[in-house]
């Protein structure tokens, strides 16, 4: 299987200093070495950028029309460490002038979405750290049970 070391998502934007205001007061940062008059490089985490580019730059790095400024051609889904940082950066970007899309609770896994003012939508999301993988490992023949549903023997609760 191909392993990469980093990700770029590319997203057409209308007006990049409206970004940057946008992305800035949810807390993000950005790494100056990629911005210009053209693009703004939004780090994500080690690895994670979204390059937000200008839409008639965007359009050079393909040959297909590019979808329309509020439709919905992909979502963006990031992980944070708790319930409350997702509620944190979901209320933030309400107050900044996102829109709020959605929210799901499934007890162990609980996420917020909102569209940016380019009309991207963004979900953060928080998963259950016993349900993902760092948990204890389950017995062969075994099961255990989260929240009332059951985990079958070989994954991690």
């Amino acid at each position: 299987m191909p392993q990469h070391q980093a990700i770029f998502v590319n997203l057409p934007v209308e007006d990049l200093d409206r970004s940057r205001a946008f992305f800035f007061g949810l807390g993000y940062t950005f790494d100056e070495n990629f911005c210009d008059d053209n693009a703004l490089c939004l780090e994500l985490g080690p690895a994670l950028y979204a390059m937000l580019l200008r839409r008639d730059f965007f359009d050079g790095f393909h040959d297909r029309r590019t979808a329309d400024t509020g439709t919905v051609e992909t979502l963006l889904a990031l992980s944070v460490e708790s319930r409350a940082e997702v509620d944190g950066l979901a209320d933030r970007a309400a107050e900044l002038g996102g829109t709020a899309v959605r929210s799901e609770d499934m007890g162990l896994m609980y996420g917020r979405s909102w569209s940016d003012p380019d009309g991207h939508v963004w979900e953060v999301m928080w998963m259950d750290p016993a349900f993902t993988g760092d948990g204890p490992e389950v017995p062969d023949g075994g099961t255990v049970e989260i929240d009332g549903a059951p985990v079958a023997a070989g994954r991690r609760a």
